[in-house]
């Protein structure tokens, strides 16, 4: 691992995107959009893309009642027919829930170790939902859960900077020094790794207590910049992302939000920056 300090700054940004309006409580029926017909059975949440994949292959899905077996193949949702084993697909009403991680399980549908996933955590009724970002298997906490890829998207798209915070134990005494050169940030294998935000509310020579923000959300982030820092994480748990909270709901439970409210939470703080 070649890691190496950077100097304080950042990237110029792009302004954040907005999301734009839907009707409450409604399906999402608005302009057609492009996607690939694997991407689409992935983000409707009836499978994995590589599980969807293999459906389109074996026959199994038609395009305006015609069978299609090239997965990347382009359709416009909503609006192409599409049908899975002859049962047309719909869409869907949109739902928006928080979900509390427990460790030792994998955000993932299908695991090809065997492992359990978050999907034999949560309910029946929110099977058809996808993960926004990922977890790790060490990592429990906050995770968000929706069929709204608009949403989705503008949650995980680096440019809007949408803020991650994480409650994390590492080994060892971190200092001043040590925060603030979590801040400036280094290089990890060509990827900048840097914290937004790190308070020091513990810290003794075995281990130290912080809390984290992240604005970004790259595979590991804190463990790997903490690592390259000289302090092992040993527990991680992220309790906000972006306007959403875990408060007190406990390991393996879930609260949906309408997804009204949703949107408009994550809408304040853009019209408060204009």
């Amino acid at each position: 691992m070649s890691t190496k300090p950077v100097r304080p700054g950042r990237p110029a940004q792009s302004p954040p995107s907005r999301i734009p309006p839907r009707t409450p409580g409604r399906p999402e029926t608005g302009e057609p959009k492009r996607v690939t017909l694997d991407r689409l059975l992935s983000k409707l949440g009836l499978a994995s893309r590589s599980i969807a994949q293999e459906w389109i292959r074996a026959g199994r899905v038609r395009v305006n009642q015609r069978v299609v077996q090239t997965p990347d193949t382009w359709v416009a949702w909503p609006g192409d027919c599409v049908s899975l084993d002859g049962q047309p697909i719909q869409p869907s009403t949109q739902r928006f829930v928080l979900f509390h991680k427990p460790k030792s399980v994998v955000t993932t549908r299908q695991d090809e170790k065997g492992r359990k996933t978050i999907f034999d955590v949560l309910p029946e009724e929110l099977q058809t939902l996808h993960a926004v970002g990922r977890l790790d298997q060490a990592t429990s906490g906050l995770l968000l859960l929706t069929n709204d890829t608009t949403l989705s998207s503008f949650l995980t798209d680096p440019a809007n900077r949408v803020t991650r915070r994480y409650l994390v134990t590492v080994r060892g005494d971190v200092t001043e020094e040590t925060r603030l050169a979590s801040l400036t940030g280094l290089t990890d294998e060509g990827e900048l790794l840097h914290c937004e935000k790190v308070t020091i509310q513990k810290r003794s020579g075995r281990e130290s207590h912080l809390d984290v923000t992240l604005t970004e959300g790259k595979n590991r982030e804190i463990r790997r910049l903490f690592k390259a820092l000289g302090h092992e994480v040993i527990r991680l748990r992220r309790i906000q992302y972006g306007p959403f909270m875990i408060g007190d709901l406990p390991p393996g439970e879930w609260r949906e939000v309408p997804i009204i409210e949703a949107r408009t939470a994550i809408q304040q703080p853009l019209l408060k920056e204009h």
